[in-house]
C-alpha cells in the first residue's frame, strides 16, 4: 500500500491558515468587561447623562468636588425604604447633611423609566438632588453597579473612594443581633472631609438587582 506523503510546506501553509482563522475569530469578538467594575484607588469612569429635566449632565462638570452616586429605582422596595419610613428618609438626610460640604449627590436610574416618571419621583419623594437616566446601563457597567441602592463615593481628586451599601440595614433593619446602625457612605464622607482615607473602602450591597442589557428604548426628552 503506497504511503501519502504530504510535503512539509503544505502542512506549514495549513497551519498558518488556522492560526490567521483563529486571530481573526478573536479579533471580532468583543473585549470582556470586568465583571467588578471600577475599582476603590482607580480613577473613576466618566459618563455623561440626561437629567429629569433633559439637561446634561456629566462627571467633569464636578472635578475637584467629591461625588455620591447613588443606583436608583424608585420600584425597589429597597430604595423606598431609604427616602420613607421605617429608614426616615436616610438617603436624602445623608445627601442633605453634606450637600454644603463641597459634595455632589448624583441618583442614576438603569430601569429604562423616562426622564418624566423621574421628575414625577423626584417631586413627590422631594428629592433634592438629580435622577440620571443611564438607559443603556453604560453607566452601571462601567462602575459595576449592581443593585438597587448601590453606592459609589468618588474623591475630590476623581478616583472610586468607597463602594457599596448604604448602611448596614437593608430595608432600614439592622443586620446581626446586637449591631449598632453604620451609614458606611457617611463615614466614608467624613473621612474625606477630615482628610483622611477612607477607613471602609468596600462593604455588601443590597437590594434589587440590576439588570444589564442591550440599549434600550431611547426615552422621550
Amino acid at each position: 500500500m503506497r504511503k501519502v506523503v504530504i510535503p512539509v510546506a503544505a502542512l506549514v501553509a495549513v497551519a498558518l491558515a488556522f492560526s490567521v482563522a483563529v486571530a481573526e475569530e478573536k479579533a471580532a469578538q468583543p473585549a470582556a468587561k470586568s465583571a467588578d467594575g471600577a475599582q476603590v484607588g482607580q480613577a473613576a469612569p466618566a459618563f455623561s447623562l440626561k437629567d429629569q429635566d433633559g439637561k446634561t449632565v456629566s462627571l467633569a462638570d464636578f472635578k475637584g468636588k467629591t461625588v455620591v452616586l447613588e443606583w436608583f429605582n424608585q420600584q425597589c422596595p429597597y430604595v423606598v425604604s431609604r427616602y420613607k419610613e421605617p429608614a426616615k428618609r436616610t438617603m436624602a438626610n445623608t445627601a442633605e447633611k453634606y450637600k454644603d460640604k463641597d459634595v455632589v449627590w448624583l441618583a442614576i436610574n438603569t430601569t429604562g423609566k423616562s426622564n418624566e416618571e423621574n421628575k414625577e419621583t423626584k417631586q413627590l419623594w422631594k428629592i433634592d438632588y438629580p435622577i440620571l437616566n443611564d438607559t443603556t446601563t453604560s453607566v452601571a457597567q462601567a462602575y459595576g453597579a449592581k443593585s438597587t441602592p448601590h453606592m459609589f463615593v468618588i474623591d475630590t481628586k476623581g478616583n472610586l473612594a468607597y463602594r457599596g451599601g448604604l448602611d448596614n440595614a437593608p430595608m432600614g433593619k439592622v443586620e446581626g443581633e446586637g449591631t449598632e446602625p453604620v451609614n458606611y457612605v457617611q463615614t466614608a464622607l467624613a473621612d474625606l472631609k477630615g482628610g483622611k482615607a477612607v477607613a471602609k473602602t468596600e462593604t455588601k450591597n443590597y437590594g434589587c438587582g440590576v439588570k444589564y442589557g442591550k440599549a434600550k428604548e431611547k426615552v422621550k426628552e
